[in-house]
């Protein structure tokens, strides 16, 4: 009895795709083979690509604590526990220089009024880095004066650029620039605040370490005064 031959794509026993070898086997897959496969490995892509998307945090739902203010606070408030509160950002919501610990911030004053619910961050509360951006320069120092003319500090505001001058009380026509274009940064009891008298004001102005160290020694024994830029 003859062998029957078998026809391209089609062993001996009838099947197809099939061999004594992996190789035979390859050899003899039908046409519509090539196209089974690669749905197959599309669909397992797509499947391995939604486990992925499944397993990974959502980015939109990802959130940091920040600290804001829990009500509305004046200029050169004291900070208390009572005053802050955490609340959730995204990470790209967030200012630069948010704090994200009540604690540390209590006891600090505040330069610049905020709204109910606004971040709280670096340069809002006195501090090194509050003097470093209003001077431009790392190594800075805050110094408070009062001044010798209290009415002068009705008219200051945070942000002002003025020269400190000392003037000699024994001969009012002398006078010392002890610093220029230093930088307000506070104003102790500005409206919104309480205080105990227009005595009590205090400046607080931003300099670098040589001339904050120089006004500083001259508030103790001189009148002080400043200019306006």
């Amino acid at each position: 009895m003859s062998r029957i031959r078998s026809r391209p794509g089609v062993n001996a026993e009838g099947r197809l795709g099939t061999g004594d070898t992996w190789r035979e086997a390859f050899e003899n897959r039908p046409p519509w083979a090539d196209a089974v496969l690669f749905r197959r490995i599309l669909a397992g892509l797509c499947a391995l690509a939604a486990a992925v998307l499944f397993l990974r945090e959502d980015p939109e739902r990802v959130r940091i604590s920040v600290v804001v203010a829990a009500r509305d606070l004046a200029p050169g408030h004291l900070l208390e526990p009572a005053d802050l509160r955490l609340t959730q950002l995204p990470p790209g919501a967030a200012p630069d220089g948010a704090a994200r610990d009540p604690a540390a911030l209590a006891g600090a004053v505040l330069t610049a009024a905020l709204r109910s619910g606004e971040v709280l961050t670096d340069v809002r509360t006195v501090g090194p880095r509050l003097a470093e951006v209003a001077t431009g320069t790392a190594n800075s120092r805050i110094v408070p004066i009062r001044l010798a003319d209290t009415a002068i500090t009705e008219i200051l505001r945070a942000g002002d650029r003025v020269d400190v001058v000392a003037a000699d009380t024994t001969d009012p026509a002398r006078a010392t620039t002890l610093a220029t274009d230093a930088a307000v940064v506070l104003v102790s009891g500005s409206p919104g605040e309480p205080t105990a008298g227009p005595t009590e004001r205090v400046v607080l102005v931003a300099l670098d370490a040589h001339r904050a160290a120089a006004v500083a020694a001259a508030s103790l024994s001189s009148a002080l005064t400043v200019i306006f830029h």
